[in-house]
């Protein structure tokens, strides 16, 4: 059944939060170490302290968060039933204090807090999707949970919390909002209402990610991009994602690549794939084609504008400074070979895989992950 879900409010400056904290006696800060002790932190804590809200700060969440950490956090906000969750910092924060909110709920523990997810990055676009991805590092392997109840109750949008973000996160997370849009408009379960979230965050990245990346101090395209990366979440919250995600999930939890890195490397491999340019023109290819007319890349027919639309994107990725292949990123050779039937069995059982556009077997997502570790042209 599809349907279109637009639960989160979303504030666009820091005043937001009084009307959000009304009636709230008590909060949990989930963040990362950076941002508790370098004091960033204090955009949060200040507030409170004006508002007289008590409140304890959760700051062990690393990149890609486990279920170890996950756990930590519910027996704290077991032990504090806090009225009100509040998520800083890019994506790991935000996924660990979704499943730590759910979680912690449905054991019974606390009554779901308010949550409300203030991203510090623009890419995830986690802060509107009911997705949250959790690691198990015994396994090597990513998660996605994806529940409505996942889903925050307000999103705060802020760019002036990505002014320090540096320039290779800025391309890491950018891309990612890219392939979240990118393959949102292609799943099987998209719609109108997710194809012009979509489409305009793709108008939005091809504005102003380079700009973002090339002069951080320029804060109307960081504020783009952090309404791109929301608008992105959006669409794939309610559209699903594809085969992009799933083959970034388990080489990052393979071989510990940014996610964002993961997904750029893999793109213009999958997206040729699912338009079907080395074999047979698939419906897709349209899908590329209608991408192609609304970033005024269109070409002579439908094929060309398809192309125009992959090689444009693998000319803004290297232009981002980030690696087109796996070898590129660093990944030996034999350490791939050795981990790759284990990554491909990974990749189709992704739950991401079941909206993907075309349907892949597992010699064709081999031939994939071998063409994105070489590096071949497309």
């Amino acid at each position: 059944m599809k349907s279109y879900c637009v639960k989160p409010r979303i504030y666009m400056e820091r005043e937001g939060l009084r009307e959000v904290l009304r009636g709230v006696t008590q909060a949990f800060i989930v963040t990362d170490k950076f941002m508790h002790e370098s004091g960033k932190v204090s955009y949060l804590t200040e507030l409170l302290e004006e508002l007289g809200i008590e409140y304890r700060i959760f700051s062990e969440v690393r990149p890609d968060p486990d279920i170890a950490t996950v756990t930590k956090g519910i027996e704290m906000i077991a032990d504090f039933k806090p009225q009100a969750l509040l998520a800083l910092g890019g994506g790991s924060p935000i996924d660990a204090a979704k499943a730590m909110n759910y979680l912690a709920a449905r054991q019974g523990f606390i009554t779901k807090c308010r949550f409300v997810a203030i991203p510090t990055t623009s890419g995830t676009g986690t802060e509107v999707s009911r997705f949250s991805v959790i690691s198990d590092p015994e396994q090597s392997a990513k998660y996605a949970l994806v529940e409505d109840e996942l889903l925050p109750d307000a999103a705060l949008l802020d760019a002036e919390l990505t002014k320090s973000v540096p320039p290779a996160i800025t391309a890491d997370t950018g891309i990612d909002v890219l392939t979240h849009a990118i393959e949102a408009f292609v799943s099987t379960n998209a719609n109108d209402f997710t194809d012009a979230a979509a489409e305009k965050a793709i108008k939005l990245v091809r504005s102003n990610l380079l700009r973002a990346y090339k002069t951080p101090e320029d804060m109307t395209a960081r504020q783009k991009m952090h309404h791109a990366s929301c608008l992105a979440g959006m669409a794939f919250s309610n559209a699903g994602l594809g085969l992009n995600h799933s083959m970034a999930h388990t080489l990052g939890g393979h071989f510990h690549i940014p996610h964002g890195r993961a997904n750029a490397i893999f793109l213009p491999y999958v997206m040729s794939f699912n338009a079907g340019c080395r074999d047979k023109a698939t419906p897709t290819m349209n899908r590329y084609a209608r991408i192609a007319r609304c970033c005024w890349l269109e070409g002579a027919s439908m094929r060309n504008s398809a192309f125009n639309v992959i090689r444009s994107t693998k000319q803004l990725i290297k232009q981002l400074g980030l690696p087109t292949s796996i070898g590129e990123a660093g990944v030996p050779r034999a350490d791939f070979m050795a981990a790759l039937d284990e990554m491909v069995e990974a990749a189709l059982q992704d739950t991401c895989t079941a909206t993907n556009p075309r349907t892949c077997t597992p010699e064709e997502l081999r031939a994939l992950f071998q063409e994105a570790y070489e590096g071949r042209r497309i």
